[in-house]
């Protein structure tokens, strides 16, 4: 009996894992060295927003102040030849503010803006840029890393109280819709131990006090967003080997 031929629309799915390079973003404190730790990818390339990449080895375009040039820069990596293996925006929240917010405002009119609209319209910018950072993943097979500075924000969980955790430092249309987007959000932080002392009188103080390590968090906490789809371990030393043991960068 000969084999029963495979319908058309079955051929064409995808089965297994598919190698394809990580959309990654590092965010963390000022100075913990989320930008060092992208220079270290493969062959990167940065898209600068703000200043402080002259202390670094790396190359650049040069720093962005409109959103256009933005969206030029990454259409040059998709469109021509070059050796780069990784894409680094530092920082997405300063391509936000001011840049994208900077562009919303002046194509539109305040009444335009009022109602929540501003917020949706800077979104859809931003999803526009990591579409176009998508193609040049899917295309030209380049790691995606994006670089953020984080922030202290009021977490509403139906489950309990509101609390305070560390997050993205970016609107909340737009740190929703990175979250979704990166198969890793990885906060950068200094290890931190929690040690109680006795001031007499039985009361006691308790303060923070770090080892100096710097980490990865790759599992989110109550603390603090996180998120992997690679089976990361919670944490990790803060460095390039460590990352690239558990994430597979290309």
């Amino acid at each position: 009996m000969s084999k029963q031929k495979e319908p058309d629309w079955q051929s064409g799915l995808r089965v297994g894992k598919q190698k394809v390079p990580p959309r990654i973003c590092l965010y963390g404190g000022h100075g913990i060295g989320k930008s060092t730790l992208a220079s270290q990818f493969p062959e990167p390339i940065f898209i600068s927003t703000e200043d402080g990449l002259d202390s670094l080895e790396v190359t650049s375009f040069p720093k962005a102040t409109e959103n256009s040039q933005i969206i030029d820069s990454i259409g040059t990596l998709i469109k021509e030849d070059h050796k780069f293996k990784t894409c680094v925006i530092d920082s997405v929240d300063w391509l936000i503010e001011p840049l994208i917010s900077t562009l919303v405002e002046n194509s539109h009119e305040a009444k335009d803006l009022a109602y929540g609209k501003f917020a949706v319209l800077c979104a859809e910018e931003f999803r526009e840029i990591l579409q176009g950072l998508d193609v040049l993943r899917q295309k030209r097979g380049m790691n995606i890393v994006l670089v953020a500075h984080s922030q202290v924000s009021k977490f509403e969980d139906p489950r309990t109280e509101p609390y305070d955790r560390y997050s993205p430092k970016l609107p909340n249309r737009c740190n929703a819709l990175l979250m979704e987007w990166v198969d890793v959000l990885a906060f950068c932080a200094m290890d931190v131990m929690i040690r109680k002392s006795d001031t007499g009188f039985n009361t006691s103080k308790t303060r923070g006090v770090s080892s100096g390590e710097r980490l990865l968090h790759y599992v989110e906490t109550p603390a603090f967003a996180s998120k992997n789809r690679y089976g990361c371990p919670e944490q990790s030393p803060m460095t390039y080997e460590e990352l690239s043991s558990v994430i597979p960068v290309v």
